[in-house]
């Protein structure tokens, strides 16, 4: 579209989160007319550290904003995975994206107010959740909880997985049970038990548990997550640090230790839920983006890193296509294959025997809605 185009289109973001501030980012640097609703009243990312790939990194350095990002999070040169007692066995390098080389380690919230904080003051609007959205072809009109409606040109649904655009316009299945438990706390490096030397991510895989430390040393912290697989389903299981401890059994006695220390209160307990591929992503007037449109699981860290790709595809999209229509079509046909591709790797995290273990007889994924 030429410039005079994109500056003239009234875009709305629904959500505040990575892909929404991402794109917010990228489509006011085309001099577009963005806003962005956000159903919290304050912003507050609560969790765990993440891993920002070269690939992501490279388009921060293209928006302008990556010294905002690096101020705040720790480069790493390569990835490890070991055994559950510390045994190697593989170790690799980033892939490499153009000349960035490394994964930058970032806490969420640091993360989410960097991306917030480059945007333009009152480009973020706080308290509007979203209750419907009318797509009327060329516009689509919101209309919020308080009150409020807005008509856009474009609406892009950032709105995560339980996405309210994604259900009223694309598909209506919820969320999608892993047979999984994440338990995430960051924890002071002085609680490490010496494990932490350097600035690389390191997995160490037992027997239907693996643990992931995520060094955050710029913060004095290391990013703590267990993931084991578990058949209780409930949005926001009760665990104790009894019931943590025993899955990480038989782990090296440093992150049983490390386990057993953990405040209870400072621990994020979640079951692991993703979203089946959707089939359509985008209408004349109304896109999808990251976790509403292709929400997977954590396994290969690509959850926020696809977020951002697509809030980048979309702002190329829309600079390359004639019209939003177009743009959308060539957004979706540029992403989807690789999202679709990801969410399925994602679902492999464990063996047949390990399932078994937990759900003997049954598949460990059910079509089950998310409970809250």
């Amino acid at each position: 579209m030429k410039a005079t185009e994109i500056q003239n289109l009234k875009i709305a973001i629904v959500g505040a989160g990575y892909g929404g501030a991402a794109a917010a980012k990228a489509l006011s640097l085309l001099g577009a007319d963005v806003t962005v609703y956000e159903q919290a009243s304050q912003i507050r990312e609560v969790g765990a550290g993440i891993g920002l790939r070269p690939a992501t990194m490279e388009r921060f350095r293209q928006w302008g904003t990556f010294d905002a990002i690096a101020r705040v999070s720790s480069p790493s040169d390569y990835f490890e995975i070991l055994t559950a007692t510390d045994q190697p066995i593989m170790k690799d390098s980033w892939p490499v994206s153009g000349d960035e080389t490394q994964t930058y380690l970032i806490h969420r919230g640091d993360f989410i107010e960097a991306l917030l904080g480059v945007l333009p003051e009152g480009m973020v609007r706080l308290g509007h959740k979203l209750e419907s959205i009318e797509d009327r072809g060329a516009t689509s009109v919101l209309t919020f909880a308080n009150g409020a409606t807005a008509e856009a040109d474009l609406v892009i649904g950032a709105d995560g997985i339980k996405s309210v655009v994604r259900q009223q316009l694309f598909s209506d299945k919820g969320p999608v049970f892993s047979g999984e438990h994440a338990y995430r706390a960051v924890i002071s490096l002085d609680d490490a038990q010496g494990m932490i030397n350097d600035d690389n991510l390191r997995m160490y895989i037992g027997r239907g548990t693996k643990v992931y430390l995520l060094p955050l040393r710029h913060r004095n912290q290391v990013s703590f997550d267990i993931t084991a697989l578990n058949p209780d389903s409930t949005w926001a299981p009760e665990v104790s640090i009894e019931d943590m401890v025993a899955t990480v059994q038989g782990f090296d006695e440093r992150i049983v230790n490390m386990t057993r220390g953990l405040d209870l209160d400072t621990v994020s307990i979640r079951a692991v839920y993703d979203i089946d591929p959707v089939e359509n992503w985008h209408t004349d007037s109304v896109a999808l983006l990251g976790d509403a449109a292709h929400s997977m699981l954590h396994h290969q860290g690509q959850g926020a890193n696809s977020a951002i790709e697509d809030a980048g595809a979309i702002a190329d999209a829309l600079a390359q296509a004639d019209s939003v229509k177009e743009a959308l079509a060539l957004y979706q046909a540029t992403r989807k294959p690789v999202t679709d591709e990801l969410q399925r790797i994602s679902r492999q995290g464990w063996s047949e025997d390990e399932v078994n273990d937990v759900f003997p007889g049954q598949k460990p994924t059910s079509q089950t809605p998310a409970k809250a």
